[in-house]
């Protein structure tokens, strides 16, 4: 079992930054590919952004490409999702998620999940 825990969403305008966390538990960090999804109101949750267990690896949503960023430290089982230049469309809940396999953009390949932090952001 992993636990998952993401931090750092709020409220912000337009044009500015904010870096969710997502601290886990349980089982070795370092073996899992890590990734964030979110889930706008009324659609479905979709990919953001993936990495690999080595950080060599990363994947983005053509949507976040260029202004989010992310990032892991093993050492303090903790991945992070740098948003910069938030849109107003970058609103939703957003969700870390842990995988054994490989980086994939698929709900479906995640194994845990967290329960989300809530991004708003006003134009």
């Amino acid at each position: 079992q992993v636990q998952l825990v993401e931090s750092g969403g709020g409220l912000v305008q337009a044009g500015d930054s904010l870096r969710l966390s997502c601290a886990a538990s349980g089982r070795t960090f370092s073996n899992y590919i890590m990734a964030w999804f979110r889930q706008a109101p009324g659609k479905e949750r979709e990919f953001v952004a993936a990495i690999s267990w080595s950080a060599r690896s990363t994947s983005y949503a053509d949507s976040v490409k260029g202004r989010f960023t992310i990032s892991r430290d093993n050492a303090k089982t903790t991945m992070y999702l740098q948003m910069n230049s938030l849109k107003p469309e970058d609103t939703a809940v957003y969700y870390c998620a842990a995988s054994r396999r490989t980086i994939s953009i698929k709900l479906g390949d995640y194994d845990y999940w967290g329960q989300g932090t809530q991004v708003t952001v006003s134009s």
